[in-house]
């Protein structure tokens, strides 16, 4: 349902709600990283950070942009899971501030003991692991508690990429971790919003063939997932393990068959959906590839990271927005420009990987495709997310609209 703003709330609308700060924050953070990272990567910028240049980059991906993203949907979805008032205010901005203190200590690690980054950068998730399971045992929610115990996991990754980068000189193991779980989280999360939402509108505007529900089978699918991602963390390049990947990825292909996405075309608010969905076994095929020789891993990684992750977040950010903010679930032209870019980004991003050739144009076109879309999303979304327009529209939909999370 629409999260109006309280009426009891005097402070900033930007921090009446999680979404409002995380999706505005986590788009610009997203945008920024990738100008900064294309001439750091060229060696025309130099980086403050302990980390190396491309370390950094993954880690701002990873452990920055992605869990400010989880967060604003968390905290969004919790009340709405368990009947409480949303964290708001005061909690919600020192969170804010946590974050983003979390990206500067990062960032000029450098300058100081790399255990103080550490410290400050791990005290986010920290406090969301804690806050969201709080939250969920007090409204006895106990479902939606694996969500949590997944973010938990991400926080565990996140130290172990601070240890592993100090200790190793770079964070292998720690960047598989977090890229599996973010894959876990987008089989669980996609996989229940995805179906869910495609039936609604189906009913309404489309009746005939419905997506199956979210059942035995989708279990079935995410724990061999879990199986597979844990055998390709410890031991990326064994033969077992490409197996398990592609066993995964042929599931994940069926599960996605079943969800009717072809009947939603006419409306690119469930389609992107659909699309970003679809990364996720090419990601576990493209893994498998690499497994044995036959492709770079970094292809999957990104059809993973740039696909599956960038087009979901962003699909789920426009349509929380819309929803939240009492607005009406479609999607605009600036919208489609935005859906487009990722996908432009995803898909050059990935051939940037299969076709060394071209890596040079393809990577130029990737990052220009990724900025227009964040850019764009905080440049188009941004004013619903401060308040600055329709705040009274937003209550007054309060008891009106269609599920959005």
């Amino acid at each position: 349902m629409p999260m109006a703003i309280p009426r009891n709330y005097q402070g900033w609308t930007v921090l009446a709600n999680g979404f409002r700060p995380f999706f505005l924050l986590g788009a610009i953070q997203a945008a920024l990283a990738i100008l900064v990272w294309l001439p750091a990567y060229y060696g025309e910028l130099k980086l403050g950070s302990a980390f190396a240049p491309r370390d950094w980059h993954v880690h701002e991906m990873l452990y920055g942009y992605l869990p400010a993203i989880v967060t604003g949907f968390l905290f969004t979805a919790i009340p709405n899971w368990t009947g409480r008032l949303p964290i708001r205010g005061l909690p919600l901005l020192t969170l804010v501030v946590v974050w983003l203190a979390g990206r500067l200590a990062v960032t000029l690690s450098a300058f100081g003991p790399w255990w103080a980054a550490l410290l400050i950068d791990a005290s986010f998730l920290l406090l969301v692991v804690l806050a969201a399971a709080r939250e969920i045992v007090a409204g006895r929610n106990w479902r939606n508690l694996p969500v949590v115990a997944a973010v938990g996991v991400l926080l565990a990754g996140n130290v172990a990429f601070h240890v592993e980068a100090h200790l190793q000189g770079a964070a292998d193991y720690a960047i598989r971790i977090g890229v599996a779980v973010i894959v876990l989280l987008l089989a669980l999360i996609g996989g229940r919003i995805t179906p869910s939402f495609t039936r609604n509108w189906l009913v309404k505007h489309n009746p005939g063939r419905l997506p199956a529900p979210f059942g035995r089978f989708d279990m079935i699918v995410v724990l061999l997932s879990a199986v597979s991602l844990l055998g390709w963390i410890v031991a990326p390049d064994n033969a077992a393990t490409g197996v398990a990947l592609v066993v995964a990825g042929v599931l994940h292909a069926v599960r996605l068959a079943r969800w009717a996405g072809d009947r939603t075309l006419r409306e690119r608010l469930l389609v992107i959906l659909h699309v970003g969905y679809a990364f996720v076994p090419i990601g576990f095929l493209l893994n498998a590839a690499a497994s044995v020789g036959w492709v770079l891993p970094s292809a999957g990684l990104h059809a993973w990271m740039v696909g599956a992750a960038g087009i979901m977040t962003l699909a789920v950010m426009t349509r929380a927005t819309l929803g939240h903010t009492g607005q009406a679930l479609t999607a605009s032209v600036a919208t489609q420009a935005i859906y487009l870019g990722i996908i432009v980004a995803a898909l050059t991003r990935v051939c940037a990987v299969l076709a060394p050739a071209h890596a040079g144009a393809l990577l130029h076109v990737a990052a220009f495709a990724w900025v227009i879309a964040f850019a764009g999303f905080a440049l188009a979304f941004g004013p619903l997310l401060l308040g600055l327009k329709l705040r009274a529209l937003a209550i007054r939909s309060a008891g009106s609209a269609q599920p959005v999370l």
